[in-house]
């Protein structure tokens, strides 16, 4: 039952999950800690936190991640949490495999027709909404703590928040060398 739950959710999130992975984090937490309550937002962070360091998108990490730790919160042994991230990630990939087979042919066509500019147009507001929910999400306070139960984590982690932003905004640091650096920095002042 987990594995249908896990590729239905993780189908779902493929087929309507626009901007990419950052975009789908809203709805990957939304579907994965808030709708099925298969892990805390605690787990959730962590398992952003490192989709974000290993190689690969971060939707397909934090998807193989999910279904992972999914499998094993429910009690499932080694090899069914791997086939549990298996089905989530096959999942999350499947919709784009199956429109990108259908409309490659049709795209390069059509794609600069008056009718598929406007469908880009306005699809762009809603990546943006999704990557600032994205954003929103993560400044939780198990990422932050609060002023009042830990003013010296809060402050630190809002400096390397803001540190990380102007870094690769503004100083176009790269942004592997940006999240190394804030998590060295957040070694040495947290510990």
């Amino acid at each position: 039952m987990l594995f249908l739950e896990l590729f239905y959710t993780f189908f779902v999130i493929g087929l309507f999950g626009f901007g990419g992975g950052y975009g789908m984090l809203s709805l990957i937490q939304g579907e994965v800690v808030h709708h099925w309550g298969w892990m805390t937002t605690s787990q959730f962070t962590d398992i952003v936190a490192v989709s974000q360091i290993t190689p690969g998108p971060i939707g397909i990490n934090s998807a193989t991640y999910c279904g992972y730790t999914a499998c094993q919160n429910a009690g499932m042994n080694e090899g069914m949490s791997i086939l549990g991230s298996c089905v989530a990630t096959f999942a999350l990939v499947l919709p784009s495999l199956i429109l990108m087979i259908l409309i490659a042919r049709m795209f390069l066509k059509y794609m600069k027709t008056p009718t598929v500019q406007n469908i880009f147009a306005a699809l762009r507001p809603a990546v943006v909404g999704l990557l600032a929910a994205a954003t929103l999400l993560l400044c939780t306070k198990e990422n932050f703590s609060t002023p009042k139960e830990s003013p010296w984590q809060f402050w630190i982690s809002v400096f390397l928040f803001l540190a990380t932003f102007v870094g690769t905004k503004f100083l176009k640091i790269n942004p592997i060398k940006m999240i190394l650096m804030a998590g060295f920095a957040g070694l040495l002042l947290l510990y």
